[in-house]
């Protein structure tokens, strides 16, 4: 049923958040520390077992596919909001230490999908399929 993939998406995200809260607590953080990004894989490692061991119907999977779409992109933009508003009250060496991220997030992005710079060509430089002919 479908109720039964939005209840695990329910259970990975509180799971999730008590997670992050416990982790910040231990760090001696009054925030949460993660908790969305915990649910996620949660959810990932969850539903891959679930799939491995044919305990997961079409149905259920469909549930999680819906919330997927709707719920946890707004869950990430509204952490990712905090996060900023917290980096630019926290001072130059959190808005440093995101910049650098970044950075170096969009510099290994050649080096994670395994292509070269010199071997990469834009969209637009790729033949266009017009009813099953090259144009």
């Amino acid at each position: 049923m479908v109720i039964y993939g939005v209840a695990l998406l329910a259970g990975c995200m509180l799971v999730g958040l008590i997670i992050g809260d416990v982790l910040g607590q231990l760090l001696g953080i009054n925030a949460n520390l993660g908790g969305v990004g915990i649910a996620m894989l949660l959810l990932i490692f969850v539903t891959g077992y679930l799939k491995t061991h044919d305990h997961l119907p079409e149905s259920t999977e469909s549930g999680i596919n819906f919330w997927n779409a709707m719920y946890i992109p707004i869950v990430v933009a509204m952490a990712a909001s905090q996060n900023v508003a917290a980096a630019f009250s926290g001072g130059m060496v959190a808005i440093l230490a995101g910049a650098l991220a970044l950075v170096l997030g969009l510099a290994l992005v050649p080096v994670l999908t395994g292509k070269r710079v010199d071997e990469a060509r834009p969209l637009d430089a790729q033949p266009m399929q017009v009813h099953g002919r090259s144009r």
